[in-house]
């Protein structure tokens, strides 16, 4: 996963180029490193949802588990080492969850329109179309894609 301190963390947009700095020292977080095997899916699905669930956040608990699961597919199609997760709720933006999937390949991924009868390439544009925000970065060893959503205060 690429290093991220819960003290000092930025996020680009990769739309806009913006970059968004939050230094946070309250808030709560999560993160898993899965191998890059099949399983992982499943094992960052049921580990984002009990973290959810804990932070009594069901009402975001599908809807984040389904996005996971997207972009860690994506990760094992494409990557070939360990696949990070992680859960942010920074206690200075109240009502947001950022979400994080890390992998150690370097180029980004790349929204494509599907065709009706495609198995694949509709996971960017689920996530462009649910998301408050999303983007991606370079880390030192990889790419970390992001996500945000609103959450009840």
């Amino acid at each position: 996963m690429c290093p991220l301190t819960p003290w000092n963390r930025t996020w680009v947009d990769s739309l806009g180029g913006e970059v968004i700095r939050v230094i946070d020292t309250e808030g709560d977080y999560a993160e898993w490193t899965f191998p890059a095997d099949p399983g992982a899916v499943r094992a960052a699905r049921s580990a984002v949802r009990a973290r959810l669930r804990g932070w009594d956040l069901d009402s975001v608990g599908d809807l984040t588990a389904l996005l996971v699961s997207e972009l860690v597919t994506n990760a094992l199609r494409h990557a070939t080492g360990p696949i990070g997760v992680r859960l942010v709720r920074p206690a200075d933006l109240g009502g947001v969850l950022l979400v994080e999937v890390s992998d150690p390949l370097p180029e980004f991924p790349h929204e494509r329109v599907a065709r009706p009868d495609d198995e694949g390439g509709r996971g960017l544009q689920l996530l462009e179309s649910t998301s408050r925000r999303w983007g991606t970065r370079p880390g030192g060893a990889g790419k970390t894609v992001w996500f945000e959503l609103a959450v009840p205060r």
